[in-house]
Order: structure tokens, then sequence, then C-alpha cells
């Protein structure tokens, strides 16, 4: 498909010859453009940690009331 934006492409035609001369002067003083190798999109994240802090407190969700329990709780609310 053809861009709608062709004058969007005319207009950066003159920064791009631009920067392109200035690339040629480079190379043309000596100067050398290396080609690295590129970062990870997605780093790695760092690897986790063996060591379990003695401070720390483990927050445990409180286990549900049985069906004993709610029964009872029923009754004592109903009563009052």
């Amino acid at each position: 498909m053809i861009s709608n934006h062709l004058n969007l492409v005319e207009q950066q035609r003159q920064r791009a010859e631009a920067l392109s001369d200035q690339v040629a002067q480079f190379i043309a003083a000596g100067g050398q453009i290396a080609q690295l190798k590129s970062q990870p999109r997605n780093p790695l994240p760092p690897p986790r940690s063996n060591r379990i802090d003695p401070e720390t407190v483990l927050k445990r969700k409180p286990k549900g009331l049985s069906l004993a329990e709610r029964r009872t709780l029923r009754k004592m609310a109903d009563s009052l």
C-alpha cells in the first residue's frame, strides 16, 4: 500500500540527505562505524535469592469458618 503521508517523507528528505552527508564526511576523515550487538528488548530479571529474612512475618490468609462454627454464629446472631 502506498503511504498517504508522502508530504512527510518529502519533508524529512532534506534531513536524511544532510545526515548522509555528515556520515560521508565522518568516514572520509578516517572515522569508522562499528555495528554492535543490540540490547535485548526485555532484559532478564535478576535471579531470586534463596535467603529468607528471619524478621519477615509471613502473612497468610486466615482459615475460613467451618460449617459448625457458622451455624453456631448464626444461632448466636438470631438470639440477639
